[in-house]
């Protein structure tokens, strides 16, 4: 399929040799674990972390991973709201997207067109995609478009997406359709599920907005159509979120990631995180590799357990969250911020070693009226 059917310019592959180190940090029986946009999107909300950015970008089972290493990650789906998700999805795709289309407001469904994507693999599929992208832009027909494939290069390797849906509207807009089973609730859905969709779906916007760059006529809204059971029914109701602020946080932050070939590079030789190799092994493979723990890793990565040990361990304030860490400047680790607030080491200008003081007094304090000291 020749170079033009696909969104331009196309996302790299990696090079051969690269191609051969990441296979051979997955390990030899290991197939590549896929990066979506769920991923993506928690990848760029800590993209100080190099040791998820190495492990996505060569496609490691972050969670065989884990379980190897003995933190298995405790969270996840449910088989029963996969299936809850399946059916709602397939309820609201019926009949040629009648919903869907209801809730964009089409007055007749059956003039929505609904091209065939399939192709072989994931290069073909984006490009089929790209292809149905500009034909149905320049037919100035309302289309549907039904789990699309997208391609975008995250640090250096590229990463193939598949929304819900995409929405070619007939003025030329292009609108993601993000499909959800939680509910709405009187018009409003819960305010965490809704900023995660939204952050899933800037994803989509950012690779969408590659094909759009040479498409004639097309634009990418930059608010998507989210689509939940209305209260606590299964019937499909819609609402549109703006996802500016959440598009620009990912644009900037992905840009932001080291190169996968420069990680790579640095590490030691004979690395793997092939899980078939001993746990003392594995965890040095992994130590080899820097993280940027925090408490929020917990909602968005399997290696949260193993990196909340680490962090523990070492005393790191990290583990005590972003906020705490921001706060406390130069005092990288809890004894070091006990030790300033009893006075025994800490520079007594600085601002965060004279407020840790200041506490300890007013604590002090607040016992001995007590009768506690």
């Amino acid at each position: 399929m020749s170079e033009s059917l696909d969104s331009g310019p196309p996302p790299q592959a990696p090079t051969t040799a690269l191609r051969q180190r990441l296979a051979e940090l997955r390990g030899p029986a290991a197939q590549p674990h896929p990066l979506d946009a769920r991923a993506l999107a928690a990848l760029a909300a800590n993209p100080g972390c190099k040791r998820r950015a190495l492990l996505d970008g060569a496609g490691v089972d972050k969670a065989a991973l884990a379980s190897a290493l003995g933190s298995p990650a405790a969270f996840g789906q449910s088989q029963f709201a996969f299936m809850r998700g399946n059916a709602f999805e397939a309820k609201v795709k019926a009949d040629g997207g009648k919903e869907l289309t209801r809730l964009l407001g089409v007055d007749t469904p059956a003039e929505v067109r609904v091209p065939e994507l399939s192709a072989a693999g994931p290069e073909g599929r984006a490009a089929r995609t790209a292809l149905a992208l500009r034909e149905a832009t320049a037919a100035k027909a309302w289309t549907l478009l039904d789990h699309p494939m997208l391609a975008l290069e995250v640090a250096g390797s590229p990463a193939y997406l598949e929304p819900d849906a995409v929405v070619v509207h007939p003025d030329g807009t292009w609108t993601v359709v993000e499909i959800k089973s939680f509910p709405m609730i009187d018009a409003s859905a819960d305010a965490a599920k809704v900023g995660a969709a939204a952050r899933q779906a800037a994803v989509y916007v950012l690779a969408l907005e590659r094909v759009a760059a040479v498409t004639d006529g097309a634009r990418v809204a930059h608010s998507v159509l989210l689509v939940c059971p209305k209260d606590f029914s299964n019937l499909p109701t819609a609402s549109v979120v703006d996802v500016r602020k959440q598009l620009s946080v990912t644009r900037r932050q992905l840009a932001r990631l080291t190169r996968i070939e420069d990680i790579a590079e640095a590490l030691p030789e004979g690395t793997t995180f092939d899980v078939e190799r001993p746990a003392e092994e594995l965890t040095a493979a992994v130590e080899s590799v820097s993280a940027a723990y925090a408490p929020e890793c917990l909602a968005a990565c399997e290696l949260a357990f193993h990196c909340r040990d680490r962090a523990r361990d070492a005393g790191a304030v990290e583990a005590l969250g972003r906020g705490v860490r921001g706060e406390l400047g130069g005092l990288t680790t809890i004894g070091d911020v006990l030790s300033a607030a009893r006075g025994t080491a800490g520079d007594p200008d600085d601002p965060a070693v004279a407020a840790l003081r200041r506490a300890a007094a007013l604590r002090a304090e607040a016992l001995e009226a007590a009768g506690c000291r």
